[in-house]
């Protein structure tokens, strides 16, 4: 009886502990609706692969973006943005499916997804990741608007080594504000973010190119004014 009892307390203090931990995340997250995170897991794992590993991170606000810049990154990773609710179930039940008629297990990750990601998480493509990334976009989508998704992306994705945030990346590769990047090099930031430790915004290669031309057409099929509701 002394070992149930011992089994049970145990077990309240586990449940205890993962009440908490979920609470925490739920404060960290509404928190973050209203407070700019100064850095995010991506950047501080970057500076930790070395001690001469510094970053170029400067936040903009959305009003200080050009618009090109989120119909870039919305045409060219999350078409459905404006309606899912952060994690697109269409995609994944089309991807899944594609995985078992025995096509390779493609990513259906969603512009919430990436932001949850960079933001708390780690790089990889373990399930349990996968799982736990797809929980903290249900939460973020559930608390913050789809502008504030759009900003916080826009301020941390990586786009080259040690670059994080359009406006780093703007300064770096153009000379020049966020808020004046054309519908060109806006596409031209966006062609590299699936993986911006291979692609390069300053030597772009005919996949990087062939990438912008792509997205330019969906921007222009999407239309201008596609985001002007969120």
């Amino acid at each position: 009886m002394a070992r149930a009892s011992g089994g049970r307390k145990l077990l309240r203090w586990f449940l205890l502990l993962c009440a908490g931990a979920i609470v925490l995340v739920l404060l960290v997250v509404l928190m973050f609706r209203f407070v700019n995170p100064p850095t995010s897991a991506f950047m501080l794992g970057y500076q930790l692969q070395g001690t001469n590993k510094s970053i170029a991170h400067e936040w903009v606000p959305m009003r200080e973006i050009s618009h090109w810049m989120p119909l870039a990154v919305v045409a060219s990773e999350d078409q459905r943005f404006p309606h899912h609710v952060g994690v697109d179930f269409e995609a994944v039940r089309q991807a899944l499916s594609e995985y078992r008629a025995g096509d390779g297990l493609r990513g259906a990750s969603t512009i919430t997804q990436q932001t949850a990601k960079n933001l708390f998480l780690w790089n990889g493509r373990s399930f349990i990741r996968k799982a736990i990334e797809a929980g903290l976009a249900l939460v973020i989508d559930g608390l913050w608007s789809k502008q504030r998704v759009l900003e916080v992306y826009l301020n941390i994705a990586e786009f080259g080594p040690g670059i994080y945030g359009v406006e780093a990346a703007s300064q770096a590769y153009f000379g020049k504000p966020a808020r004046h990047l054309t519908e060109y090099q806006a596409a031209l930031l966006a062609a590299v973010l699936p993986n911006p430790k291979v692609l390069r915004v300053n030597s772009p290669s005919s996949y990087v190119l062939e990438r912008v031309a792509w997205i330019r057409g969906q921007i222009a099929q999407l239309g201008a004014g596609y985001l002007r509701d969120l």
